[in-house]
C-alpha cells in the first residue's frame, strides 16, 4: 500500500485507510528521517482509532501506554532514539509489549530490529522535495 499525504489536513483521512487495511496485524515498525511525520501518523492512527489522551513522542520514556476510550483497546507508542545498546530494551520487558496483541508502533525500529517479531509491518514515511509525504506499508513476512 502506498499512499501519498498531501497535506497535515489529509493525516487522518489516511490513519483511516491504513486502520482499514492493518488487518491482524498489531506491531508496526515506523522508519522515516527525523521530522518526516512517524509522531504525527501514531497520533492520528491513535486518534480515530478512539484515544482521547494527550498523545506524544515517548522520546524519553522509551514507551507511552494509551487506551481507546471507544473500544478499550490497548495501545503502545515507542520511540527507540535514544537506545544505546539493546540490554536497554530487554530491560524494559520488550516480549511483554510486542507479543501481548496489543497494538504496538514503533519509532526508530532500525534501533532493534533483531528483536521485532516476524510478523511486523514495516512502514516507511517519506518527505518527497515539494512537501508531501509518502507512506509505504509492507509486511516483512
Amino acid at each position: 500500500m502506498k499512499i501519498k499525504i498531501e497535506s497535515l489536513e489529509q493525516i487522518h483521512e489516511v490513519a483511516r485507510q491504513f486502520i482499514a487495511e492493518i488487518g491482524d496485524h498489531s506491531v508496526f515498525a515506523l522508519y522515516g528521517k527525523m521530522g518526516a511525520g512517524k509522531t504525527t501518523f501514531i497520533k492520528a492512527v491513535c486518534e480515530e482509532l478512539g484515544v482521547t489522551d494527550v498523545i506524544n513522542s515517548p522520546t524519553f520514556a522509551i514507551v507511552n501506554e494509551y487506551r481507546s476510550d471507544t473500544t478499550g483497546e490497548l495501545i503502545y507508542h515507542f520511540d527507540f532514539y535514544r537506545i544505546k545498546k539493546l540490554e536497554e530494551v530487554y530491560d524494559m520487558g520488550y516480549e511483554d509489549y510486542f507479543y501481548s496483541g496489543a497494538l504496538c508502533f514503533i519509532e526508530w525500529p532500525e534501533l532493534v530490529e533483531e528483536l521485532l517479531p516476524g510478523d511486523a509491518v514495516k512502514v516507511t514515511i517519506e518527505e518527497i522535495e515539494d512537501g508531501t509525504r509518502e507512506l509505504r506499508v509492507m509486511s516483512y513476512e
